[in-house]
């Protein structure tokens, strides 16, 4: 539960939050001006925005809170000591709150940054005032917990964060002999960046965009916001199918992160990575765009003389789309046996099953069609 009435401010927080964003809008320009930055001082700044970045949304949030893909020790190292220069706490105590997000999504009382209460409370209000009631609790972390590398990182954060964070820009910068022109942009604009495209993700991810997959919370699809959010913008997806490693599934989808963790698993560094089924995702969209229609149907008498139609053109598309699903299924199933065994009866069998598979899915989309022609007829309507 959080206390939401009367929560002390964290100083700690609010300073650190505050004079970085102060120094970001006033120093950085200001030394830009007089003094100038160069390239090596720029690239530095991108690289460690970028890997400071990822550590936060592939390891923090993809690999530890919602363990969608398992990785070797080599990289869970590497995105907990920068995950830690991105200071927005430990593994840990991000995960806890993050999976309390999920448990309790828009809940005003025990969502820690519950989007219903506002687009500042969601943004940064939630992080400089103690909502919480008592310490964080990490009865539902046990996993991470028996780790020991988010145990490291917990136990040794503050320094991690001042050494990664402020130590290797200044090093970089006395070798370069650039020290606080790379400090400034790589240590503090850095940072305030990192900040604000992550609480982006619980703000404007949960206010700005569509809901293609579910209606019953807050977050929304946005592939606008994916940009700035190391492709995290499509929130309603992922609340969706949270234990998923992508947030965009399509191919041409902006989302690093998912590239990320296709390229660590073709190296042999990630394993086990975990993916919605085809089907509970199509389905998922149909259920959305039905519940959509009957909403317009409820609220117009006027148009209930298309709620017959509506309902065929729905199960019809829900039927063809199990029976492509279990076709699909079966024929990747013989081509396996076929690519095992090498029998000549077997590819006679998967012949068939390919013949069924290419009628079920022509059959599959001329449902999906006709449910889209009708789904649509109908909004026009509801507008008209």
């Amino acid at each position: 539960m959080y206390d939401r009435e009367n929560a002390p401010v964290i100083w700690v927080n609010f300073l650190v939050l505050g004079l970085t964003f102060l120094a970001a809008i006033t120093i950085v320009p200001v030394y830009g001006f007089a003094v100038g930055y160069d390239g090596l001082e720029w690239s530095v700044f991108l690289v460690m925005l970028a890997i400071t970045g990822f550590s936060i949304t592939v390891g923090y949030h993809r690999l530890w809170s919602h363990r969608a893909f398992k990785a070797h020790p080599a990289v869970r190292l590497f995105l907990a000591v920068f995950g830690a220069a991105a200071l927005q706490n430990s593994i840990l105590n991000w995960s806890a709150d993050h999976r309390n997000h999920h448990k309790y999504v828009d809940d005003k009382k025990r969502d820690p940054y519950a989007a219903t209460r506002g687009f500042w409370f969601s943004h940064i209000g939630w992080i400089i005032r103690d909502y919480k009631s008592g310490s964080r609790n990490f009865d539902h972390i046990k996993d991470l917990a028996r780790d020991p590398i988010c145990q490291f990182q917990h136990r040794f954060y503050i320094p991690l964060a001042i050494l990664v964070n402020a130590g290797l820009p200044l090093a970089i910068g006395y070798w370069h002999g650039k020290l606080w022109g790379t400090f400034l942009l790589a240590g503090i604009l850095r940072i305030v960046l990192n900040h604000h495209f992550t609480f982006f993700i619980n703000s404007l991810a949960h206010i700005w965009g569509t809901r293609p997959y579910s209606t019953k919370d807050t977050s929304r699809d946005n592939p606008l916001l994916a940009l700035v959010t190391y492709g995290e913008g499509y929130h309603n997806f992922h609340h969706s199918f949270q234990y998923d490693y992508r947030n965009g599934i399509k191919w041409y989808a902006y989302d690093p992160g998912k590239w990320i963790i296709h390229t660590l698993e073709r190296l042999g560094l990630a394993t086990e990575l975990r993916r919605a089924p085809r089907l509970a995702i199509q389905k998922a969209r149909l259920e959305t765009q039905r519940a959509q229609a009957i909403s317009h149907l409820n609220s117009n008498p006027a148009l209930e003389h298309l709620r017959h139609s509506l309902e065929d053109a729905y199960k019809n598309a829900v039927t063809a789309l199990e029976a492509w699903n279990q076709s699909r299924i079966a024929w990747m199933d013989q081509k396996q046996i076929l690519l095992r065994e090498k029998s000549r009866s077997i590819k006679g069998e998967l012949d068939q099953f390919k013949i069924r598979y290419r009628d079920l899915k022509r059959s599959c989309r001329t449902a999906m069609d006709h449910w889209q022609q009708t789904h649509a007829s109908l909004l026009n309507a509801a507008v008209a």
